[in-house]
């Protein structure tokens, strides 16, 4: 007895140490992930803030001013830019789904057969090919076809297909990954109870898979929108793109206008993303409502 209060004596002598959030440890960890978000925001808040410069010199602050907005929006080469980039990336990523999903549904669910590697490794090829090499691949491939079949010309169409050729394979990626944990022994019930492989697919295997196809389609939208490499080898003369065209800009001189741009880029970026976050939030408290209000009721 004597030696555990003489225990519990040392553990309450006011001189000891006590456990404190301001550790080594602890000031690194703040010290590192300080760094790390002024290496990746900083030049983005930059941006941002010269782009309402009055100054044409994007380095040099005069004063405050909107101008370069107005100037943006009457600049109709930028505007039919950005609208050449919606239409591909909308496009693109809508049919990077449909084949994404497809080949992932073979790679899935058909099982063994034979050539299923060679399948898989063309099918992901285009994510760890440089996009040079795939860029001219597509060029010589359209030249050759245009030759034989005087179709496509380069233009907004061949700058679909290779979108689409690049982006198939991250979705591919994404879906197969979903499909590979869902439960079987609910596919199995549906069938006994006498639905169809089709009303399996939309009512069973469709939903579940869902969160992954909407996230495999925003990817291709992203890797659409911003591409450069791909798109200056087969883009034609009057299909040029939002990349293209701010890349051909810079290489002339910095201009605010794409400061403005990308300050309105940005903050749609981050309306969305905020917007799908609170949805998370919502849909996370109404589930553990849901499951709250279960629990009270088996008792």
């Amino acid at each position: 007895m004597g030696n555990d209060v003489n225990t519990a004596t040392l553990k309450t002598v006011p001189g000891q140490k006590k456990s404190s959030c301001f550790t080594r440890t602890n000031v690194l960890k703040v010290l590192f992930l300080t760094i790390g978000f002024l290496f990746l925001y900083l030049p983005i808040l930059t941006l941002i803030v010269f782009s309402f410069n009055e100054s044409k010199l994007v380095t040099i602050w005069s004063g405050f001013s909107i101008k370069w907005y107005f100037e943006l929006f009457a600049d109709r080469q930028m505007l039919d830019a950005v609208l050449n980039s919606l239409i591909i990336a909308f496009c693109a990523a809508s049919m990077s789904v449909i084949i994404g999903t497809l080949a992932a549904i073979v790679l899935v669910k058909i099982g063994r057969f034979k050539g299923e590697s060679m399948f898989a490794l063309f099918i992901t090829a285009p994510m760890v090919l440089p996009d040079v090499i795939i860029g001219l691949s597509m060029l010589l491939l359209f030249v050759a076809m245009a030759n034989i079949l005087g179709w496509p010309e380069k233009g907004m169409v061949t700058i679909w297909i290779s979108m689409v050729t690049l982006t198939s394979a991250y979705v591919t990626v994404v879906v197969r990954s979903r499909m590979r944990e869902l439960d079987n022994s609910i596919e199995e019930a549906a069938l006994d109870l006498g639905a169809g492989p089709i009303k399996t697919f939309f009512t069973i295997i469709l939903p579940s898979i869902m969160p992954a196809i909407v996230s495999g389609w925003l990817l291709a939208f992203t890797l659409s929108m911003d591409d450069l490499v791909i798109t200056q080898f087969v883009a034609g003369p009057n299909s040029s793109t939002l990349p293209v065209l701010v890349f051909s800009k810079v290489r002339r001189g910095l201009n605010p206008e794409i400061n403005a741009l990308a300050t309105i880029i940005v903050f749609i970026v981050s309306v969305c993303t905020f917007m799908y976050w609170l949805s998370r939030v919502r849909a996370d408290r109404k589930r553990r409502y849901d499951e709250n209000l279960a629990r009270l009721g088996k008792k």
